[in-house]
């Protein structure tokens, strides 16, 4: 067996296997990432910070939330309930809850009466340190008042009616849901909504969840129209957001994908008039896509949304060197010689591919996981394409193709008029004239850099968002405030400090906080609101008053030993009791301490976090949306300083192979593509992202290629300068086809590659009026 037969055949088995790898990981569960946070990198200064993060993000993310709405009250608890049931009876979730939380004033107060002396609500901590406060009144005034409000206490263990203000303050979560017939509902001017949470079984982000809950959703609502049809429903989650999200990918794969392959096949047929070209060609296509996808597998675990859709649009560029293959096939006619031929274009391709390379060689290196997702998917993909043309194609495609003049006839014409009346003085004044143009746009560029360009929500989920967050009376938004202490009690005081400064802002741009420290103070804190009742409302002087308020003597034998007691309530103590498991995502342990998370609520953004934490120790505000559109920001700036840098690395691959000069006249319409795609972009008002520049290397790597394969077949080689407009067409193809994607990010991405890859198709023939052809 020849040594290119050998190498064929051990590409072949690792093509395959490659294959039977990623048919294995998506028959078993479909690694399909659709969770925002696994496409974003590590912002936060700790690895703590991130930890908060995921911790928040599985809490709230994991839940559905709905409420059922009908203009009678109690048809609409009837209809919630009903709806409940059949969302409960799916199986497609964990648990489902329709029933409003109920508060057990005797478990509050078996929790907290043993501690109570250390616990005071901030109005009474200042009543008792006031030099007016009366003990007496206030005794009267909490025997006497004549509603209890709150959580009502038992005066023999609570004269003062301390404990029961402190339950009062407790920072649950406060909406506009009131209990009523055991549900939570909210009126509106039309309708009563009662609300209902469902928590999916498994991840909000993984697809068989996405596709249970979904079903499971679309029955119970068709049986609630059947048996309601008044009722109304809304609906918000991450499982929804992540399965729309799904969908959404694979229809654009299917849409980009399809398109491509329908444009490759419908160009190459006009072309070669023979399925052979076709079909090989499609199997280098299908050799790349399997091995990239096997190498992001093998690496990343999971492959996400914007890898699969990108990835669809890379079958119009990997499918050029085929193209170019079967073009010298053409050119060459009888006399062709697939090896000796082969051996003729193979620089070519070379040096095509590695200026590819050289622009998705730069995504990789980006710690940005959606983008070197992406840089690794093309990479392993266009490198696993280009050996499939060289060590395959020359094995299956021995014979001559038949050559027809009549195929190659129009871009034989068209290059024949651009050399008859193209003078390199003419080029040079043509590309000076467009750029000169081009300046105003490039003076009106601006930036921007939201994360949110990463994410297609849909308006329909958003509106209901939005109506459920107004009907709840909760404020969307992504900051909150970590506090990290090198123990429990370190961590706690610093939370009471900060939330010390949270009060103040209440009302301010901050509808409330809740704060570990609000259901369980640290133990200094407990200790000195004891020393305050010692010191206030000692033994000796609360004995004759609740004697003389007609208490009975266990109410001053029990505030004595109240007094006495040493026994504050710890967080590892707190963190076991049934009260705190809805609230335990909010304590976050670390390798050197503790954190805690306090949550915002009714958060505006006017609310200068880092201003209000800068000088409290251990405290931090974390905006994972603001720090990733900062990071975005970073990747911006230091794309536009790689990109002179990786010119400079295209211009020396090519004047390595081709000189200078003629390097240099192969990359000039490439760099003026690029120069009026920024002055079109800057006329139009669209803002230059990240990924424009991202856009812009890769304008630069691949579409350099077209001069390359100008230059290397000449103008005596008309099927290679066809070859060239069917490569070029398929690509613009694929990437117009990437500009219709709902993803701002990959919809910039797509427009600006489209852009930018015409105007380098034709300016290509410059390069053989600057320089000369090969050869």
């Amino acid at each position: 067996m020849r040594s290119r037969e050998l190498a064929a055949l051990i590409w072949l088995t690792l093509v395959l296997v490659a294959t039977v790898y990623v048919g294995h990981r998506f028959a078993n569960t479909t690694p399909l990432e659709t969770d925002l946070l696994a496409l974003l990198p590590q912002t936060e200064r700790s690895a703590t910070a991130e930890a908060a993060v995921r911790a928040l993000s599985e809490q709230l993310g994991n839940r559905a939330l709905f409420l059922v709405g009908h203009a009678d009250p109690e048809h609409a608890r009837h209809a919630a309930r009903g709806f409940a049931a059949r969302l409960e009876a799916s199986g497609a979730f964990k648990r489902v809850i329709a029933a409003a939380p109920e508060v057990d004033p005797l478990a509050l107060g078996r929790t907290y009466i043993p501690h109570r002396a250390g616990l005071l609500a901030p109005g009474d901590r200042d009543a008792l340190s006031a030099s007016s406060f009366s003990a007496q009144t206030a005794l009267l005034r909490r025997l006497h008042q004549p509603f209890q409000t709150g959580i009502a206490t038992d005066p023999t263990y609570d004269p003062f009616g301390f404990l029961q203000r402190w339950l009062t303050q407790l920072p649950f979560v406060r909406t506009q849901l009131m209990p009523s017939d055991g549900m939570l509902t909210v009126r509106d001017a039309q309708e009563t909504w009662v609300l209902v949470v469902a928590e999916p079984l498994g991840s909000a982000f993984a697809a068989t969840t996405q596709v249970r809950v979904i079903a499971a959703v679309a029955n119970a609502e068709a049986t609630l129209r059947d048996e309601t049809p008044s009722a109304s429903l809304l609906r918000t989650g991450a499982v929804f957001y992540g399965d729309a999200a799904r969908a959404g990918a694979e229809r654009e794969v299917d849409m980009i994908g399809g398109g491509s392959l329908i444009g490759i096949l419908v160009m190459m047929w006009l072309l070669f008039r023979s399925l052979q070209p076709l079909a090989l060609s499609l199997i280098t296509v299908a050799c790349g896509i399997a091995c990239a996808t096997a190498a992001v597998l093998v690496t990343h675990d999971r492959i996400h949304l914007i890898t699969l859709v990108f990835g669809a649009s890379l079958i119009g560029e990997a499918v050029d060197y085929a193209i170019q293959f079967f073009a010298a096939r053409l050119d060459a006619g009888a006399s062709w010689q697939a090896e000796r031929s082969l051996a003729r274009i193979l620089p070519a391709l070379a040096v095509a591919l590695a200026t590819s390379l050289i622009g998705y060689g730069a995504l990789t290196l980006t710690p940005f996981p959606a983008i070197s997702q992406i840089g690794l998917f093309a990479f392993a993909g266009l490198a696993a394409a280009w050996l499939s043309v060289v060590l395959l194609l020359p094995l299956l495609a021995r014979a001559p193709g038949a050559h027809d003049s009549r195929d190659v006839k129009l871009p034989q014409r068209l290059l024949r008029v651009w050399q008859d009346r193209a003078t390199p003085g003419g080029v040079i004044a043509l590309v000076v004239a467009l750029l000169s143009a081009a300046v105003p746009g490039w003076l009106h560029l601006s930036t921007d850099d939201d994360v949110r360009q990463l994410v297609a929500r849909p308006a329909a989920l958003v509106k209901q968002e939005a109506s459920i967050r107004l009907l709840v009376g909760t404020a969307g938004g992504s900051r909150f405030l970590l506090v990290e202490g090198a123990d429990d009690e370190e961590a706690l005081r610093r939370e009471e400090a900060l939330s010390a400064r949270l009060r103040t802002r209440v009302g301010q741009g901050l509808a409330g906080y809740a704060a570990v420290s609000g259901f369980v103070p640290s133990i200094a804190t407990q200790a000195a609101m004891r020393a305050l009742l010692q010191r206030t409302l000692p033994a000796e002087k609360v004995a004759p008053l609740l004697d003389e308020a007609g208490l009975q003597k266990a109410a001053a034998e029990a505030w004595r030993h109240m007094l006495a007691s040493d026994a504050p309530l710890t967080l590892r103590q707190w963190l076991e009791l049934p009260l705190a498991q809805p609230f335990k995502y909010q304590v976050v342990p670390t390798s050197s301490g503790t954190a805690l998370i306090v949550i915002l609520s009714g958060d505006d953004g006017s609310l200068d976090l880092m201003s209000l934490t800068a000088d409290l120790p251990g405290v931090s505000a974390i905006d994972k949306a603001a720090s990733v559109s900062a990071l975005l920001a970073e990747y911006r700036r230091l794309a536009t300083l790689w990109l002179p840098f990786a010119g400079l690395m295209v211009l020396a691959v090519l004047a390595w192979r081709y000189g200078l000069r003629q390097g240099a006249a192969i990359l000039l319409p490439t760099l003026a593509a690029i120069g009026i795609a920024l002055g079109l972009y800057g006329a139009v008002g669209v803002s230059l992202t990240l990924f424009s520049l991202l856009a812009l290397t890769l304008i630069l790597g691949s579409g350099v290629n077209y001069a390359i394969f100008i230059v290397e077949a000449g103008p005596c080689a008309p099927a290679s300068f066809a070859g060239v407009l069917v490569s070029a067409t398929t690509t613009l193809l694929a990437f117009g086809l990437l500009g219709l994607s709902s993803m701002p990010a990959l919809h910039q991405f797509g427009l600006l590659l489209l852009i930018g890859i015409s105007l380098a198709v034709l300016f290509a023939p410059m390069a053989l009026t600057l320089g000369r052809a090969r050869q």
